[in-house]
């Protein structure tokens, strides 16, 4: 059973931590942590997200991780973090003034931490933070520090247009452009 209404309501304006090392493949990073995401301490934990299942599909890891289970991602050199860190109950909620702070926090945390890629989960968020509006699902033309930017669908089950398939897909290219899964690399 997940948080109860009050414990949602509670959890607004919290932060989950980064789940993060130095030297990771991938660092992936959300928008901003959800209510239930916040209340349980957990990211992408809200039933009928589907970060996990497509992390799995993809074979980024070996079995299909509970959110409780995020830590293991470290030793798949997998990390995730978030463009803005309050939580809420929609991501409509963070303005834009808030993503592109987030942007310049995100550069400096990559710059420190040397992730080989970064994967962003969210379209209009990262048009907004990073003011480029035409940009596309896929490998982006420019760097973040010396990682490699790519731009992926949120997840989110509420993200109908992108169907699991795809997102598994899109998923396993990024991880072989990051060296997680064999095959030829796509940049």
């Amino acid at each position: 059973m997940g948080p109860s209404r009050q414990e949602l309501e509670a959890a607004a304006g919290r932060t989950v931590p980064d789940v993060a090392a130095p030297g990771l493949a991938v660092l992936f990073c959300g928008i901003n942590p959800g209510l239930w995401s916040a209340a349980v301490g957990a990211h992408f934990a809200r039933p009928g997200n589907r970060f996990w299942k497509v992390l799995h599909q993809a074979g980024l890891t070996d079995r299909l991780l509970d959110p409780s289970e995020q830590g293991l991602l470290l030793a798949a050199g997998i990390g995730i973090t978030n463009l803005v860190d309050r939580a809420t109950a929609t991501a409509d909620e963070i303005t834009p003034a808030e993503l592109r702070l987030g942007a310049g926090r995100l550069e400096a945390k990559v710059a420190s931490l040397g992730p080989a890629v970064v994967a962003f989960l969210g379209l209009g968020a990262y048009r907004t933070a990073f003011r480029r509006p035409g940009a596309t699902v896929g490998r982006q033309p420019e760097r973040m520090a010396e990682a490699v930017v790519w731009l992926l669908p949120n997840p989110s089950g509420l993200q109908a247009r992108y169907q699991l398939p795809e997102l598994v897909a899109l998923f396993a290219e990024l991880g072989r452009e990051a060296g997680l899964l064999p095959g030829p690399a796509t940049g």
